[in-house]
């Protein structure tokens, strides 16, 4: 296509929508408000599966070694310990560094404990991590076989009780999201049909004076994706606003404790992703209600 042709649709497509005040405006609104409820699911969503993720990763496996086994049992329990295929990591915790742990951890109460300096009743410890979330029991339930291990701990029951949870959670946002896109699409499509059925006349003498269907397409197709883009801005206007507003107040509060994602990139990419879906939505809506009268 020339670029003078473009040009042409181009401002045919943008005309269309001053013209066509109310209709546009009723268009607009329908795709504004149901980027709105996208916006907010999917950052919902996304910040769930973000701190679901943090939950995860901190879940690790506490292996207390046998006070009674020798240095050259220790070192054979952590060669295992490496050896296991799902582990990702094993750092060593002492059990003097246990117990200064356990007293910092209490404040003023751990006081308590620093007469057990002298005769530490502690075990030392490898912390193990492993590559996935679901590894953990497995790895458990390996390591509680090795000799010279006392203990395994890593939360058992509430464990995977957690990872249920957080599975259903996300299965959840992602059927509300598809199911809210799928919405917005039929609101949307059926808005714009109304705007081109009360332009079927203008499509009829198009036709009569011999232009192409792709000729007739391409302003309808350049008026849904400006009418997309439209009704994107206020929900990404008003998403930054909210978002930023929250994440700086609740930075501070929670202090590492429950982290949302940063506001760069998040609702950069966030903006552009309701922009290509409004736009798309609108051009589909276009497209698939113009279709119904060039058929003719």
């Amino acid at each position: 296509m020339k670029a003078r042709t473009f040009g042409r649709h181009l401002r045919e497509g943008a005309k269309s929508l001053s013209r066509n005040g109310w209709m546009t405006f009723a268009s607009a609104s329908a795709v504004t408000v149901t980027l709105l409820l996208v916006g907010v699911f999917l950052t919902l969503m996304l910040n769930l599966n973000h701190v679901a993720k943090l939950i995860e990763n901190d879940v690790e496996i506490r292996v207390h070694v046998d006070p009674a086994a020798t240095d050259e049992e220790q070192s054979a329990i952590e060669e295992k310990l490496k050896a296991i295929s799902r582990v990702d990591t094993v750092s060593f915790s002492s059990k003097d560094k246990e117990l200064k742990s356990l007293i910092d951890s209490m404040g003023e109460e751990g006081k308590a404990f620093e007469p057990f300096e002298q005769q530490n009743p502690l075990n030392d410890v490898f912390i193990v991590k492993t590559k996935t979330p679901n590894d953990v029991a497995k790895v458990a339930t390996e390591v509680e076989k090795y000799s010279n291990v006392t203990n395994v701990q890593y939360g058992q029951g509430e464990v995977e009780k957690l990872f249920n949870v957080l599975e259903v959670a996300r299965n959840i946002g992602i059927a509300l999201i598809i199911g809210l896109l799928f919405t917005a699409m039929f609101l949307i499509s059926n808005t714009i049909k109304i705007t081109i059925v009360a332009r079927r006349e203008e499509i009829e003498i198009m036709r009569l004076v011999g232009a192409t269907n792709l000729f007739i397409r391409w302003p309808f197709f350049i008026e849904g994706l400006l009418l997309g883009l439209l009704g994107s801005v206020v929900p990404i206007g008003v998403l930054i606003g909210v978002y930023t507003f929250v994440f700086n107040q609740s930075e501070p509060k929670f202090n590492g404790y429950f982290e949302l994602l940063p506001t760069f990139p998040f609702m950069l990419q966030i903006a552009l992703l309701l922009a290509v879906v409004g736009g798309f939505i609108g051009v589909w809506g276009s497209m698939l209600s113009v279709r119904k009268f060039l058929k003719k």
